[in-house]
């Protein structure tokens, strides 16, 4: 009988063993390549003309979750939107890195009820993730967090994380990140978690992901609603700390209240505009309400995706950051890939060039563009992080 049961426990040990790898090894990473795809394509186009532009611009993208998957950022990955390498062979300077910590299966625009399943702890589990995120919203920001903070303590790296205006100033070669939460979930209804959160490094935070929260309404949420009490105090004390405020999936009425309450301008990192593709209007707000951020000196990232412009092409998001420009101004439109964030786009980050030639095909002036593609937001974070 006890070598019976010995057989039976080093059975169960060795299936627990090929299950934990198949998890770890196999499934994860197939679930980033389904949900992070780059579309099959050939070499875009690149003038001589765009290239030499393209490589003299200041880049800067307002979003993407790498951040949120196992597969290494250090090197060149075959999958996904985002790794170091090919930020740099796109040209990127800075890199706003978003910290996901709540997020529904299906990803629906339409409605989530805030108690429905949240993959993001199934997630956590399944890439070995420390057990305190497991249970903990707050403790999954923080992990993300410390892991752009231990990719910057690598020197090979040439990464600085960004939270004060100076640390904009790096040489060429410096990838500069920046650290923002996707939605106010890691507050956990506790003011004191902005200060918590904004010493892991965190210097933007978003309102509302995919689910109201404590602080409000989702745009993709239930009740649709504006800011509650909690709402208000936390945006109060977000701008008391410099925390630059991100209301890319925020409802109408939280935004509006917002905007009522605070003096700092606040910023969408990635969207578009209803105007130009109208079947975006359960992703993206009014226009009124763009050219308000705008007006204030906010400005609006163009996502590379489904759901906030209507071709993913090159070409049309060039045509959807055209049709931003001469809406908001040439001042206040940026890029907000949100790749990485289960989002298929036409192309990856380090084939950026294809943008600026499609810009400079469409009569946009190198001026503009240079805005565009990243002084825009330099200029705002310059203006908004702490000194």
């Amino acid at each position: 009988m006890k070598t019976f049961l010995k057989s039976c426990a080093w059975l169960i040990l060795v299936g627990v063993i090929i299950g934990g790898f198949y998890v770890f090894a196999i499934l994860v990473p197939k679930v980033d390549k389904d949900l992070n795809q780059v579309t099959a394509h050939a070499p875009y186009p690149v003038s001589e003309t765009a290239q030499t532009l393209h490589d003299s611009l200041l880049i800067t993208d307002l979003h993407a979750d790498n951040l949120l998957w196992r597969r290494n950022p250090e090197k060149r990955n075959n999958y996904g939107q985002v790794d170091f390498p090919r930020l740099r062979e796109g040209g990127v300077n800075i890199q706003v890195f978003s910290a996901v910590t709540k997020s529904p299966r299906g990803l629906n625009f339409d409605e989530n009820d805030a108690g429905a399943p949240d993959d993001i702890a199934l997630l956590a589990k399944a890439q070995l993730w420390p057990v305190r995120t497991w249970g903990s919203i707050y403790e999954r920001a923080a992990f993300q967090a410390q892991r752009l903070h231990r990719l910057a303590s690598h020197k090979e790296n040439k990464l600085v994380i960004a939270k004060s205006k100076s640390d904009l100033d790096q040489a060429d070669d410096v990838l500069i990140g920046l650290l923002l939460t996707e939605g106010a979930h890691p507050l956990e209804g506790k003011i004191e978690n902005i200060s918590r959160l904004y010493n892991e490094g965190y210097r933007a935070m978003g309102l509302q992901h995919f689910f109201d929260n404590a602080l409000g309404g989702s745009m993709h949420g239930r009740s649709q609603s504006g800011l509650t009490e909690f709402g208000k105090a936390a945006v109060k004390e977000m701008e008391r700390q410099n925390i630059m405020i991100d209301v890319a999936h925020s409802s109408v009425a939280s935004v509006r209240d917002t905007l009522a309450i605070t003096n700092r301008p606040i910023f969408i990192s990635h969207g578009g505009t209803i105007s130009h593709c109208p079947q975006t209007a359960n992703r993206n707000l009014p226009d009124d309400i763009l050219i308000e951020i705008a007006s204030r000196g906010g400005i609006i990232g163009i996502g590379y995706f489904n759901g906030v412009v209507c071709d993913i092409s090159p070409k049309g998001i060039a045509a959807a950051i055209i049709h931003a420009v001469n809406l908001l101004g040439p001042d206040a439109v940026a890029l907000g890939s949100d790749f990485d964030g289960s989002v298929t786009t036409a192309f990856d980050t380090s084939e950026l060039a294809a943008l600026t030639h499609e810009l400079l095909e469409q009569g946009l002036d190198a001026l503009t563009i240079r805005k565009v593609m990243g002084e825009n937001a330099k200029i705002y974070f310059t203006n908004n992080l702490p000194d």
